[in-house]
């Protein structure tokens, strides 16, 4: 959708043991900074890393020009520690982030069960700035959970697509009885009637 609503900036980072602690900090502040209505959300499922990526953000914080309106987007954000794996490609799925960052020593397996999420980065080294400016991957991302029912904007999105159909006989054999009880179920007896006439006339 060209003209979706655009929400608020977000980023959710999937790690493990793996991940890299000053690459996650340095992601998650990359989105805090855009704006004090931005998210960021960091899901482990090791509390060693959560707490060194915690400790991360507040030392890049204090060195960045916009440190205020990142500490503010912090302020809204969370740091998640899960169970396992699964419950954090759940959640992330849930919360249908705009940006997803896979820091796990398993991040192709991981990309094979991520099914909302406008642009996913997998591995430590596949920072969200990439998708920004260099990667090559559209940047015209769904945002506040649209990415639920829309992907980001695309060639095929400048794109109408026209259904076309005919039916034979054989067709309104096969498929008349089930148009008019489908249409008689919603009280629309027009429609029900054209399918009727149709099959009458077929079957003599």
């Amino acid at each position: 959708a060209i003209d979706m609503p655009a929400g608020p900036s977000e980023v959710c980072v999937i790690a493990d043991e793996s991940c890299n602690p000053v690459f996650a900090a340095a992601d998650l502040l990359s989105q805090a900074e855009h704006g004090v209505d931005s998210q960021v959300f960091f899901i482990t499922t090791s509390d060693k890393v959560l707490g060194e990526v915690k400790n991360e953000v507040l030392t890049q914080l204090e060195r960045l020009p916009r440190k205020d309106m990142a500490q503010k987007s912090l302020d809204n954000s969370k740091f998640i520690l899960v169970k396992d794996e699964q419950e954090a490609i759940d959640l992330c799925n849930t919360y249908a982030p705009e940006h997803l960052i896979i820091a796990t020593a398993d991040y192709d397996q991981l990309a094979e069960k991520v099914v909302n999420a406008g642009s996913v980065f997998l591995g430590n080294y596949a920072c969200e700035s990439a998708g920004d400016y260099a990667s090559g991957t559209n940047h015209t991302l769904p945002t506040h959970g649209y990415a639920l029912a829309y992907n980001g904007v695309n060639l095929d999105s400048y794109n109408r697509k026209i259904t076309f159909q005919h039916l034979t006989e054989e067709g309104i054999r096969n498929i008349g009885d089930a148009v008019v009880t489908m249409a008689e179920n919603e009280q629309l007896e027009a429609h029900a009637n054209a399918m009727r006439l149709r099959v009458k006339e077929v079957r003599g």
